[in-house]
C-alpha cells in the first residue's frame, strides 16, 4: 500500500546453508590490496612491477625475470589467520608453485603447494597464520619469467578465531558538519555509525555543501584496518580518500577513489590506526555528502558487538501464526490478533476507516472489509482528529497486528478475493514496527504482498519501498491474469529472508528481489528488522483514483486466511 508514512523451493533458494562454526570463516576481502609487496625481480626495462599485482587492477602485471626460482611477498602488516588465496596469471605461468606464511619474512611455511600449475585463475583453500605471505614459483611453463595480473589474499572473519570483525559500531563519530533541518533531521555523524540502514549523516546545506568534507570515528584503540563499508545516499562523493591516523590528526591515505559510483561500496584496504576517516573530495552534484552507513572492518581496536541479526527460516517451515476467520458471522476480528486502524488513511484517499464497523466475518470462513458509501453520514463518521471533520462520504476498514504479533523473515500468505469497480483500492501488506516508534516512512519499509486497482480489474501489483526507492519509484512488478482478481479467491504470498525476497500469487513467481543487488543499485536494504501485517480496502487515492458513476457500492474484500510460516 504505497503510503505517506507508512512454495517451499522458492523461499530454499534464498537461504544459504548453515554449517557448523569452524574455528574461521574465510572472508571474501582482499587483504593484499595496495598493500606493501616486495619481488624477487622485475622483467629488465619492463613497467610490471610488483605492485601491479595488487592494486585491484585487472589490467596490469607483475613480471619476473626469465629464471626459476620468483617470488612475490605482500605484508599484511600484522599478523593474519589466512585462508585463502587467488592467482590471475598471465600466459606465463608456474606450473610449479607454493604459497607461503611467514612471522618475520625471514623463516617460511608452506599452506599450499602443487606441480600441476594450469595456469588462468585459480582460487586456493588453506590455513596458515603470519604477517607476510608469498607466492614461490619454483618451475615456468614457458621460455619467459612468471607474471600475475592478480594477487588476492584472504584471512579469517570468525573473530574468535582473531579475524576481521565489524569495529565501527556506535564509536564516536566526528565531521566535517552535520544536517538538521525538515529535510534531514539530526543528521549526525553517529547516525552512520549505528548500524542502521535506515538513519543517516548528511552535511549542512548552510556551511557544508561544499568541497571538502570528511567524517571520522574513533575505534577506541590502535587497530589493523581490512574493509570499509560505504552506502551512499544520492549525495555521494565522486571523489574521495580513506585515511588512518592514530591522533586524529595526522592522516595516512590508505585507499583513494576518483570515480565513485555511490551506492553501496566495499572497500579493501589495509592500514592500521585509532581513527579512520573518509575524506571526501569531490561532490557528485550540488548537494552535500550524506551516508546511511560508513563501517570499518578489522582487528583490535574497541569493539562493541552490534545487535544480532535474526536466523533465517528453517527447513521445513513451520506455520507460527494464523487467522482462518471461521468465526460465526458478524464477529468482529481477533482483538488477540489484530486491532482497528482508524481516521481518513493517507495518499488522498477518500475513506474513513472505522473502528470495526465495517470489519466483521461473513459465516463462510471470510473476513469481510467492507468499503460504503455513506448516504447520510453520522455515527460511522467520528470526528477525524486530523482535519476536524465529522463527517465523511466512504467507510472501510484497515486492521493491522501491530503491537499484537510482528517477524523477521519467513513466509507470508493470504487468500483473498478483492473488491472492484473503479475507485476501490484493496491491499495485503507489511510495515516496519519502527513507523511507531519515531522512524519515518519509506525509511520504516514496506513490503506490498498484494495491491489491485479496481481501474485495472486484471493487474495486481506486489512491490517494496525504501529509504532511496518508494511510490512510483519502489521495486515491484505486476501479474495480469487475463480476468478480473474480483471475480474469484488468490493467494498471494511472500518468502523473505536476509538475502531477499521472491514474491508470488498462486504459486507463479511475480517478482524476485536480491538483497545485494538492491544495496548496489537503488539504496539501503531495510529489511532485516520486525515487520506486521496490515489488511485494508481504500477508497480513491493518488494511485487508483476517485470512484465515478460505474463504481459499485458497498464493495467487500474477502480474506479466507492470513498465514505466517518460520
Amino acid at each position: 500500500m504505497r503510503t505517506l508514512i507508512g512454495a517451499f523451493s522458492l523461499l530454499a533458494a534464498l537461504v544459504v546453508p548453515v554449517t557448523a562454526v569452524q574455528a574461521a570463516e574465510c572472508g571474501t576481502a582482499n587483504a593484499a590490496l595496495n598493500a606493501p609487496v616486495t619481488a624477487s625481480s622485475v622483467e629488465t626495462g619492463s613497467p610490471f612491477t610488483a605492485a601491479s599485482a595488487v592494486d585491484g587492477n585487472p589490467g596490469t602485471r607483475w613480471s619476473s625475470a626469465f629464471s626459476d626460482p620468483q617470488w612475490l611477498r605482500v605484508d599484511l602488516g600484522t599478523s593474519r589467520e589466512v585462508c585463502g588465496a587467488t592467482l590471475q596469471w598471465e600466459a606465463a605461468y608456474a606450473t610449479a608453485f607454493q604459497i607461503q606464511t611467514s612471522a618475520d619474512g625471514n623463516a617460511w611455511t608452506t599452506v599450499h603447494q602443487t606441480t600441476t600449475g594450469t595456469g588462468g585463475t585459480q582460487n586456493l583453500t588453506f590455513t596458515g597464520t603470519g604477517r607476510y605471505v608469498r607466492v614461490h614459483t619454483t618451475a615456468r611453463a614457458t621460455q619467459y619469467g612468471v607474471s600475475l595480473w592478480e594477487f588476492a589474499v584472504r584471512t579469517g572473519t570468525n573473530s574468535g578465531g582473531g579475524g576481521d570483525g565489524l569495529l565501527s559500531y556506535n564509536k564516536p563519530a566526528f565531521a566535517s558538519s552535520s544536517q538538521d533541518d525538515g529535510a534531514c533531521p539530526q543528521c549526525a555523524p553517529a547516525k552512520a555509525l549505528d548500524f542502521n540502514p535506515a538513519t543517516r549523516w548528511a552535511t549542512s546545506p548552510t556551511t557544508g555543501w561544499v568541497d571538502p568534507g570528511w567524517i571520522y570515528v574513533d575505534l577506541g584503540a590502535t587497530a589493523q584496518v581490512s574493509k570499509v563499508v560505504l552506502q551512499w545516499d544520492p549525495a555521494f562523493a565522486t571523489g574521495f580518500e580513506i585515511q588512518t591516523s592514530a591522533n586524529a590528526s595526522s592522516w595516512t591515505t590508505i585507499h583513494t577513489v576518483a570515480n565513485g559510483t555511490g551506492f553501496k561500496q566495499t572497500i579493501a584496504v589495509n592500514g592500521t590506526g585509532r581513527y579512520v576517516r573518509v575524506n571526501l573530495t569531490k561532490r557528485s552534484g550540488p548537494y552535500g555528502y550524506s551516508l546511511w552507513e560508513f563501517q570499518v572492518y578489522g582487528t583490535g581496536g574497541s569493539p562493541t558487538p552490534p545487535p544480532p541479526q535474526a536466523p533465517d527460516p528453517g527447513t521445513p517451515l513451520r506455520l507460527v501464526w494464523s487467522d482462518e476467520f471461521n468465526a460465526p458471522a458478524g464477529t468482529r476480528p481477533d482483538t488477540a490478533k489484530w486491532r482497528p486502524e482508524t481516521g481518513t488513511g493517507q495518499n488522498a484517499e477518500l475513506q474513513y476507516y472505522t473502528d470495526n464497523r465495517n470489519a466483521f466475518t461473513d459465516g463462510a470462513g471470510n473476513m469481510v472489509l467492507e468499503a460504503r458509501r455513506e448516504v447520510t453520514p453520522g455515527s460511522a463518521c467520528p470526528v477525524d482528529p486530523v482535519s476536524g471533520s465529522g463527517t465523511c462520504q466512504y467507510t472501510s476498514a484497515r486492521i493491522i497486528t501491530e503491537g499484537k504479533a510482528s517477524w523477521t523473515y519467513g513466509r507470508f500468505e493470504a487468500r483473498v478475493r478483492v473488491s472492484g469497480t473503479k475507485g476501490l483500492w484493496p491491499a495485503f501488506w507489511m510495515l516496519g514496527t519502527d513507523i511507531f516508534k519515531g522512524t519515518p516512512w519509506p525509511a520504516s519499509g514496506e513490503i506490498d504482498i498484494m495491491e489491485h486497482l479496481g481501474r485495472e480489474p486484471n493487474t495486481a501489483y506486489q512491490t517494496i519501498h525504501g529509504p532511496a526507492y518508494f511510490g512510483g519509484g519502489g521495486i515491484g512488478a505486476m501479474r495480469d491474469i487475463g480476468q478480473d482478481y474480483a471475480a474469484a479467491f488468490h493467494v498471494f504470498r511472500v518468502d523473505w529472508n536476509s538475502k531477499g525476497m521472491v514474491f508470488s500469487i498462486d504459486d507463479v513467481t511475480v517478482l524476485t528481489i536480491d538483497k545485494a543487488t538492491v544495496e548496489a543499485t537503488r539504496g539501503p536494504w531495510v529489511f532485516d528488522k520486525p515487520f506486521f501485517i496490515l489488511l485494508n480496502n481504500a477508497v480513491g487515492g493518488d494511485w487508483p483514483g476517485p470512484p465515478d458513476a460505474t463504481t459499485v457500492f458497498p464493495q467487500r474484500m474477502l480474506v479466507d486466511y492470513v498465514r505466517v510460516y518460520q
